[in-house]
């Protein structure tokens, strides 16, 4: 048996880890790259592999790095099945098409973009630059923010110019959901000849799970496990990852482990709620309001989560919230679908009083673009909840457009900025800036090919993030009931894995941190 990582090795996104046996091949995830977009694109399209010898994939959560490729893999020659828990498959049902609908609009976008430049050089006409840009565009629009697709696709046929393809479609996404399988925490799962798996809960969203995968072979039975992404301890909504394995899971000969935190550690969960407060009392008191960029799924109603018990406490201004996501919006009520998954704090705090978790009077679900746009302009303290989570796309990057110059507003960081995305930039700039004191001239930002100065205030709420810390990841290793003969680090860039290596080799584990393409032998 063998394991071999093709991604989220030495760093965070893109999961996908291959393992073979001698009559089957099982893929762990197979997830999305997010980053620079050239980068990103260049990566997604290619897959390591022919899809047509993979027996079966097993997905550990929803989340698109780690789920987010699996439509371009079932549009080409896989005739297996996607081994998930039922939360996760009712997620994928709404995140792998919204998925599909980006990877269309930005490659309709890229088309009309090298349509206009093209277009452009041909013109001939003496005429101002920006006339003819002018010019341009209402050939290729319907209206002002529509695409006219149709001309565009024509004039790319008649001109013999490249067409950008989207990674895939929302028909191809929407073809891709028919491969799910869904299946409850501890049911061993048929995956392979003499294989099976088991599907534990890792507490880091609603649905996902740690895979412990047994396979015999060569007269004798091997174990794997794969933490996909391991959550906190003592958070709210779900319950805390797995500590207690069944005796037939408990030996592991490798387990592949997630360290996205792997040399960090967040604030005390204890800590998160009265840090959100003093955030929310600073930024009404300025007469300002809160931005926060977050992911649709998980962190949004962990945070309405919150707001709504500081609301209920009646210790904070109730500020209008608003959630610009119709995708964060349709999410929610998947979590109002699965109480079965709560912890016994929302059972007791919420359903048990005949509440739901995430609905309060001052809570308002954005849906059309006319709403959002009024949004952007409202002046009166409030706050907005926005997809997406990195600040790489999505109605947030319009929030910020009309928030980030102004030093009365908090932009509220809840969650994992990967490298080479604007909410890094957004991150490392603002602390930057914090600490000289907010002296001088504020950092500049490009995002919609414009400029714009950070002078909204940037605060960091480590205590929201869905992952495990260091020492959250070493209390996993610890009081698990597992006996684990070998570790190999992923999903994490190559500083945090590293450093948890050395970490645990100090402690006696042995560890190897995985390039891509690297195949690790099980023995």
């Amino acid at each position: 048996m063998n394991v071999t990582s093709y991604g989220a090795v030495r760093e965070v996104t893109g999961s996908m880890h291959l393992l073979t046996t001698k009559h089957d091949r099982i893929l762990l995830d197979c997830g999305m790259f997010q980053g620079r977009r050239k980068e990103s694109n260049e990566k997604n399209h290619v897959l390591s592999f022919d899809p047509g010898i993979l027996t079966n994939v097993v997905l550990s959560h929803a989340h698109i790095d780690h789920s987010g490729r699996i439509p371009f893999l079932t549009k080409q020659n896989f005739t297996g099945r996607i081994i998930c828990t039922r939360a996760t498959y009712s997620v994928c049902e709404f995140l792998l098409p919204d998925s599909a609908h980006i990877q269309e609009s930005d490659a309709e976008y890229l088309n009309y973009k090298s349509v206009r430049s093209a277009l452009l050089q041909m013109d001939s006409r003496k005429k101002k630059k920006n006339n003819k840009i002018e010019d341009i565009r209402k050939k290729l629009k319907k209206n002002r923010h529509k695409l006219d697709v149709e001309a565009i696709n024509e004039i790319i046929t008649t001109y013999n110019l490249k067409k950008i393809e989207p990674l895939y479609t929302i028909e191809d996404a929407e073809e891709a959901l028919s491969f799910f399988d869904g299946y409850p925490y501890k049911h061993p799962i048929s995956i392979g000849k003499d294989m099976s798996c088991t599907l534990y809960d890792a507490g880091h969203i609603l649905g996902s799970a740690i895979t412990i995968i047994r396979a015999a072979e060569n007269g004798r039975t091997y174990t794997v496990g794969y933490s996909g992404d391991l959550g906190r301890f003592d958070k709210p909504i779900v319950n805390d990852p797995t500590l207690e394995f069944d005796n037939a899971d408990r030996k592991l000969d490798l387990l592949i482990m997630e360290s996205t935190y792997g040399n960090r550690v967040h604030d005390p969960v204890k800590d998160l709620k009265p840090h959100l407060k003093q955030v929310l009392i600073d930024t009404f008191n300025r007469g300002g309001s809160v931005v926060i960029p977050c992911f649709a799924y998980g962190r949004t109603q962990e945070l309405l989560y919150v707001l709504h018990e500081l609301y209920h406490e009646d210790d904070v201004p109730r500020m209008p919230v608003y959630v610009d996501s119709p995708l964060a919006t349709r999410l929610t009520r998947v979590f109002g679908e699965h109480p079965e998954m709560y912890d016994q704090e929302t059972h007791a705090s919420f359903l048990e009083q005949g509440k739901n978790p995430f609905m309060f009077d001052q809570i308002h679900f954005v849906g059309s673009v006319q709403e959002s746009m009024e949004l952007n302009r409202e002046t009166k303290p409030h706050i907005v909840v926005a997809s997406s989570g990195m600040c790489e796309a999505g109605r947030i990057l319009h929030h910020l457009r009309f928030k980030i110059h102004n030093s009365k507003n908090t932009i509220l960081i809840v969650g994992f900025m990967a490298m080479n995305t604007l909410g890094r930039r957004i991150l490392e700039e603002g602390e930057a800036y914090a600490q000289t004191g907010r002296e001088g001239k504020a950092p500049v930002l490009k995002f919609f090919n414009k400029e714009y100065p950070l002078k909204a205030r940037v605060v960091n709420l480590g205590g929201f993030s869905a992952h495990a810390d260091k020492n959250e990841l070493l209390r996993f290793l610890k009081d698990s009931n597992l006996q684990i003969k070998k570790i190999a680090l992923v999903h994490g860039e190559e500083e945090q894995s590293e450093s948890f290596a050395n970490d645990l080799k100090n402690q006696g584990y042995s560890v190897v941190v995985p390039r891509r393409g690297e195949t690790i032998p099980v023995y």
